[in-house]
């Protein structure tokens, strides 16, 4: 099956950290451009960060991702992780991941903030975070 599948998502208290999981099944990864997305309750999805494919790299972040979120990518592993420290209860919501393939974009990052599961290649079914004490 062809799919983007996250993971990691759970009960947090705040302070604590976290590392989701995009793992892709049936396709590889390398030159796709993958980013990270989060739907708080009650409020519009949100673009987190987006990582370029294998061959850029480059990594890009909202600027409400900046400092406590950190994006990477294991190529081995066909896993893109997002890194997320020092959580606060307004990090709670269902985070996504979403691939797009790289090649037929020209901006990674205006891509990425624009990206819907629509428009994405792949967009995954989502992971839960609750960060609450």
């Amino acid at each position: 099956q062809v799919e983007l599948v996250e993971s990691g998502g759970g009960l947090v208290q705040p302070g604590g950290s976290l590392r989701l999981s995009c793992v892709a099944s049936g396709f590889s990864l390398e030159p796709y451009a993958t980013g990270w997305f989060r739907q708080a309750p009650g409020k519009e999805r949100e673009w987190l960060t987006c990582i370029g494919g294998a061959s850029d790299g480059s990594t890009y972040y909202a600027d409400s991702a900046q400092g406590r979120f950190t994006i990477s990518r294991d190529n081995a592993k066909n896993t893109v992780f997002l890194n997320i420290n020092v959580l606060k209860p307004e990090d709670t919501g269902v985070y996504y991941c979403a691939a797009l393939y790289q090649m037929r974009i020209t901006s990674v990052q205006r891509e990425c903030l624009h990206a819907t599961p629509r428009s994405a290649d792949y967009w995954g079914q989502g992971t839960q975070v609750v960060v609450s004490s």
